[in-house]
């Protein structure tokens, strides 16, 4: 058992990052006593509206990652694109648990997929590009459809194209010659995209949350529906495969794993070192949220059991859609709605989301129709 230093309240935690998912993380704490301090360059972001005090500067200033970690006993992250550098120097300071690999790996998609072959894991055949030339070369021996991507950075569909014929090799090569490093991944024609969130304790301990099943428009999540309709096949590989990374990373907090369903095999997609988008059903499904079990992982604090209370379906309102979610909670007694303090309500933005839970998959059903109806 390793020596596992516990942070309890009213203590402080850092959180690098001040978007959404800092956001909740800092209300799951907050609830359970500690005290917050947020990192982050935009005045009055997310994260701050519901924390004690906000450090305002560049993620990678080093000047304010020392202040940060004097003035609080433990550190976290809402995003993977923490400067690695301040990770490196925030763990040998004894204040960041969950370490710097999982961010290095998951900063870069080459790093990514190693990361996945070497766990013994199926993953979409790829190729790694450095520049045009090596680019039109590996789309020779590539099946289409496929997609580049950049190695790092992107999300939301950004930072990527995809290949459906020989005729859009030109702008594929194009593409890696503007960004330099990137993957060339073959299409999976999936029967369906799930996720597996789960946690990792300091003492290795893993607690996984119920396998969601995830529906995206124009690449941004749109909706995630729980428990996934998967076999005992599926879901035993899905969790074999999250426990195998979980290991082999040293994991410590929430952390998720998108994956694609075919037939019986599951293809590894993407890693996400933190709580995740397709995780927020937790807050009113389950017996403890992914942030609260985040909170008690980085605090050194055993883990809770995690069970559905009952079948739930999240979905994300963007900016589009804010006025209309915004008069539907005048007159709708369903759902649990949360928007998160973005002071901008921008096209295809994740301004909020809204969870509804049911006692039966089809009441449940009938409810989230009701929705998509009234918001169209």
């Amino acid at each position: 058992m390793p020596n596992i230093k516990q942070i309890l309240p009213p203590q402080t935690i850092g959180i690098i990052g001040g978007g959404q998912l800092g956001r909740m993380m800092a209300i799951a704490a907050r609830y359970m006593g500690y005290q917050i301090i947020v990192l982050d360059p935009k005045p009055n972001c997310p994260t701050a509206q519901v924390a004690d005090e906000q450090i305002t500067a560049a993620y990678d200033d080093m000047d304010a990652v020392k202040q940060l970690a004097e003035k609080t006993d433990v550190i976290t992250y809402e995003f993977e694109n923490v400067d690695l550098e301040a990770a490196v120097y925030l763990y040998e300071q004894g204040k960041l648990p969950q370490g710097s690999l999982a961010l290095e790996v998951t900063q870069n998609r080459e790093k990514e997929k190693q990361m996945m072959e070497e766990a013994g894991l199926i993953v979409p055949p790829f190729a790694i590009v450095t520049d045009g030339p090596s680019c039109r070369a590996a789309l020779q021996k590539i099946s289409l459809p496929a997609v580049i991507k950049t190695c790092s950075g992107g999300y939301d569909g950004k930072g990527q194209l995809k290949i459906k014929s020989a005729e859009d090799f030109d702008e594929a090569t194009d593409f890696a010659s503007k960004h330099g490093h990137c993957i060339i991944e073959e299409w999976v024609t999936f029967d369906k995209e799930i996720s597996v969130v789960f946690t990792r304790a300091q003492s290795g301990e893993v607690t996984t949350f119920p396998i969601a099943e995830n529906e995206h428009r124009d690449h941004i999540l749109y909706k995630t529906t729980v428990p996934a309709k998967v076999n005992a096949t599926v879901e035993n590989k899905a969790y074999e495969a999250v426990n195998a990374l979980a290991e082999k990373m040293n994991i410590v907090g929430t952390f998720a794993v998108e994956m694609f369903v075919k037939g019986d095999t599951i293809y590894l997609n993407e890693m996400a070192p933190r709580p995740h988008n397709s995780g927020h059903y937790t807050i009113e499904a389950c017996t403890i949220s992914q942030f609260a079990q985040h909170i008690r992982a980085i605090c050194g604090l055993p883990l809770m059991p995690v069970s559905l209370h009952q079948p739930a379906v999240m979905v994300n309102i963007l900016g589009e859609e804010l006025d209309q979610v915004q008069r539907l909670m005048a007159k709708s007694e369903a759902g649990f709605i949360h928007l998160y303090g973005k002071n901008e309500a921008k096209t295809k933005r994740k301004m909020g989301h809204v969870t509804f839970i049911a006692k039966t998959p089809a009441a449940l059903e009938e409810i989230v129709h009701q929705f998509e109806e009234a918001k169209q």
